[in-house]
């Protein structure tokens, strides 16, 4: 029998809890089976940015490895899974990885995608940044991952945060093929915005 197609859900403790949750969230109705690995500061950061508590958000995955169980299924290449996505991904995440020098569960388990030349996207939460934080993006995209930071698309003409969450959730998924009716694509935009000056000239 064939596996499961299988994702891996990084949360670490950088801002913007709610894009790991939307992310579990529109997962739940894809045909993917999904491993979460959440770090003890993800949990804070989710305590002071948003009304979730972390076992409802475990909830949300098909399954929850503790990020100290570095003898996981998905520490191990053997595991097959379609990828990993980080998010939010801290700058102290972007460097283990960058680095190859992993602490926890989150970390090996990006390193395991990277090594079997998996996808791995990291939605990076920091700003201003300095050179070291440039080099460590540098370096993770020549091993092969994909840094897509959390920009909002203004061409989408988001109306909430909510609208801005959903859009950069469904790129992100994008990247994996996994389509959800979260993304406001471009030939839409434009074809509604064509309809709406020939409404308004004619």
């Amino acid at each position: 029998m064939a596996s499961p197609e299988r994702l891996i859900v990084g949360m670490s403790g950088a801002s913007g809890a709610v894009l790991g949750v939307r992310l579990l969230q529109a997962l739940a109705d894809a045909p993917v089976e999904t491993h979460l690995v959440m770090t003890r500061t993800a949990e804070v950061t989710l305590a002071y940015e948003t009304d979730f508590k972390a076992a409802a958000v475990r909830e949300l995955a098909d399954a929850v490895h503790p990020v100290g169980e570095l003898g996981a299924s998905i520490s191990s290449g053997s595991f097959r899974t379609l990828g990993m996505i980080v998010a939010p991904c801290s700058v102290r995440t972007l460097s283990e990885i960058a680095t190859g020098a992993t602490s926890n569960l989150l970390t090996r388990a990006a390193d395991v995608v990277l090594k079997e030349r998996r996808r791995l996207v990291l939605g990076l939460r920091e700003t201003p940044l300095h050179i070291g934080h440039l080099r460590g993006m540098v370096a993770v995209a020549e091993m092969g991952a994909i840094v897509a930071p959390p920009m909002p698309a203004f061409y989408a003409r988001p109306g909430s945060i909510d609208a801005m969450v959903d859009q950069t959730v469904g790129r992100w998924l994008d990247l994996f093929g996994i389509e959800t009716p979260f993304v406001r694509r471009w030939d839409e935009l434009r074809r509604d915005r064509k309809g709406d000056r020939q409404t308004v000239t004619t």
